[in-house]
């Protein structure tokens, strides 16, 4: 009985987070739940901040202008995506201010840690 609750509990996490996917992928989506929604926000995040660190590294981007440019093409991009794909109220959230938080110092962490090591492997001092 017990091994029939752990395959249909896992059965029904995975209906739950193509769900979520979906939603999070098609335009104008109603998020009864606000958590789903900001774990979207965060996951976002942290996808956008290996990315940019992909590309800040491979570019030869150094400091303050990379770090400048990082927060404000991340800010953006969740903007744009609450207000114009999603069309979310932000006052159900805390105000817009609260939905740009989520998520950012561990997206900023992992941009820094993606960053260093790519530039360093391409860009860095081979003497020694």
């Amino acid at each position: 009985m017990a091994a029939k609750n752990k395959s249909s509990d896992s059965l029904n996490k995975n209906k739950t987070s193509e769900c979520v996917w979906k939603k999070a992928f098609s335009s104008n989506t109603e998020w009864p739940d606000k958590e789903e929604f900001l774990d979207v926000i965060y996951w976002m995040r942290q996808a956008i901040g290996i990315a940019l660190g992909l590309c800040w590294g491979v570019l030869p981007l150094k400091g303050f202008v990379g770090l400048l440019l990082f927060v404000a093409v991340n800010a953006a991009v969740i903007y744009i995506y609450v207000n114009n794909f999603q069309n979310v109220d932000e006052e159900e959230y805390g105000g817009m201010w609260e939905i740009t938080k989520e998520g950012f110092m561990t997206s900023f962490a992992g941009f820094l840690v993606t960053w260093i090591i790519m530039y360093t492997g391409l860009h860095g001092n081979n003497s020694l």
